[in-house]
């Protein structure tokens, strides 16, 4: 069994062989040009998130933006990744469509064995994360390694995602636990008490 495949399989690995160490400065370099680039250079900005992942994408990240190999992502079409996110990517890290991310989350897939003699040997693990379709995750939220988020959830700002999450819920806290499902009541109200409007929204879609 390869490094690389005991990545994948969850097996405790090091990360200084098979060509890790070089497409980590490859991903370095990469990341230093995006964070670095011209606000209003929109074009260069996703040549440099299509370099980075590896593919053509059809989703946008914010400067600054952090992350190991960038080529371990996987991100789904019209997905936004706010500000000063944290991609932590020896394992997949697999987003959906239309994900949100606000500003300084975390996702990590990489772990550190608790005996600290291991730790000594630079061993680690690293486990999948998975966010599916529609998703919204809050500001200064931290996503665990081995965690998967359902379609449509939402995890409150300041979560930490330690266990799965399912579909169309409401989490949050540390640990982040379901609040609620959600339902007919966030049809009709779209922030505490403020009240959807078809008006208001028609309104909005004119000054589009």
């Amino acid at each position: 069994m390869t490094m690389k495949e005991r990545i994948e399989s969850g097996k405790l690995f090091t990360d200084m062989c098979e060509g890790m160490p070089e497409e980590r400065m490859r991903a370095k370099m990469l990341m230093k040009q995006l964070n670095d680039s011209p606000a209003d250079d929109f074009e260069g900005r996703a040549a440099l998130i299509n370099s980075i992942l590896g593919y053509e994408a059809k989703c946008w990240i914010e400067p600054p933006f952090y992350f190991c190999y960038g080529t371990h992502m996987e991100i789904g079409e019209n997905t936004y990744i706010n500000v000063n996110c944290n991609f932590i990517d020896d394992g997949k890290i697999k987003i959906g469509r239309g994900v949100m991310f606000g500003p300084a989350c975390t996702v990590a897939t990489v772990g550190h064995p608790i005996d600290p003699s291991l730790r000594a040997e630079g061993l680690m693990y690293a486990a999948p994360v998975e966010i599916e379709d529609n998703a919204w995750i809050c500001a200064n939220v931290v996503i665990c390694p081995g965690v998967k988020i359902g379609k449509n959830a939402v995890i409150g700002a300041g979560s930490v995602v330690t266990r799965d999450i399912p579909a169309n819920c409401v989490a949050a806290g540390n640990p982040c636990k379901v609040i609620r499902e959600i339902g007919q009541k966030d049809k009709e109200f779209y922030f505490r008490d403020m009240k959807i409007d078809a008006d208001d929204l028609a309104e909005e879609k004119a000054l589009r």
